[in-house]
């Protein structure tokens, strides 16, 4: 099994050493879609998945989600955490194990997630109605010092209600002088490039990179060179893949056509292991950047 860069107690004396520089925003991978992000003493967690629900839920069945990497934290022992995000009902992205014992732990926890979803999450998580933050395609919502700004994902299409909301939902978040997208799952729609744009300068994407393989039997997503072309075409300074390394039947190597890929366009990457640290400003210079190179630390 893959053993995380920083996991527990390592996790957490990396996230107190970060936030001796609250205006430097960090963000940590912590496996799947899930990242942490600190940015002036606030946490938001993006589709966090920490848990083995998966696992035990197909144990016994012909498609078993066998973990390829070590749990990075419990999520009960996650402090401080101001707000999560669901981009859809997939439990990978909206994990009840993973979001009841991280709303016990942090009472005061508001779950951004797509609006159309609301019924299925509000029966799946049960949280009080002020802790559920609906959000939409082009619409915006904010917790504490981060602004959500709703961006449609195709999974494996656009999927609206009868309202035209979307059931499928990345967002680019704003704090201070940053902007972070993170797509969800998605594969490539037409005019996400162009969408996301509209939104100003991107400085992070964080894009699925295990593809799209019908004999998979699950929805797929960007491959490695999608995402790195899609990062390209967004104009993001820097891209970190994800969605990866979780299960071994829904996996990728980011050797493969990912860095690839990047190299080919000059796009700045950032390849992390589970529960590794990595702080924009250090990691992100503001001259602009015209060779492509992994960040490094």
């Amino acid at each position: 099994m893959i053993q995380p860069h920083l996991r527990d107690e390592a996790l957490l004396s990396s996230i107190a050493h970060a936030e001796r520089t609250p205006d430097e925003p960090c963000i940590w991978w912590l496996g799947q879609s899930g990242f942490l992000v600190v940015f002036q003493g606030a946490r938001l967690l993006l589709d966090p998945y920490l848990s083995d629900s998966l696992t035990e839920k197909y144990a016994a069945t012909s498609k078993p989600h066998v973990r390829m990497t070590a749990l990075v934290i419990a999520p009960e022992r996650l402090p401080r955490i101001d707000a999560a995000t669901s981009s859809h009902n997939h439990t990978d992205h909206l994990d009840a194990q993973t979001l009841l014992a991280l709303r016990a732990a942090n009472p005061r926890l508001k779950l951004v997630f797509p609006e159309a979803n609301r019924p299925f999450v509000s029966k799946r998580l049960g949280f009080p109605d002020d802790a559920l933050l609906g959000l939409d395609d082009g619409a915006e919502i904010s917790v504490g010092p981060f602004q959500f700004h709703g961006v449609a994902a195709a999974h494996p299409d656009i999927e609206r209600d009868s309202l035209g909301r979307c059931h499928f939902l990345g967002c680019v978040v704003r704090f201070g002088k940053w902007k972070i997208y993170h797509s969800g799952d998605t594969l490539l729609w037409p005019g996400l490039a162009e969408r996301v744009r509209t939104l100003g300068p991107i400085d992070l994407a964080l894009l699925p990179i295990n593809g799209d393989r019908p004999e998979r039997g699950v929805a797929g997503n960007l491959d490695g060179a999608q995402a790195a072309r899609l990062a390209f075409e967004i104009g993001t300074r820097c891209v970190v893949p994800c969605h990866y390394e979780m299960f071994e039947f829904n996996t990728a190597d980011p050797r493969d056509s990912f860095i690839p890929e990047c190299t080919r366009l000059g796009q700045l990457f950032r390849v992390l292991r589970a529960g590794e640290p990595f702080c924009l400003s250090r990691g992100i210079p503001c001259s602009s950047l015209t060779s492509a190179k992994a960040i490094p630390q």
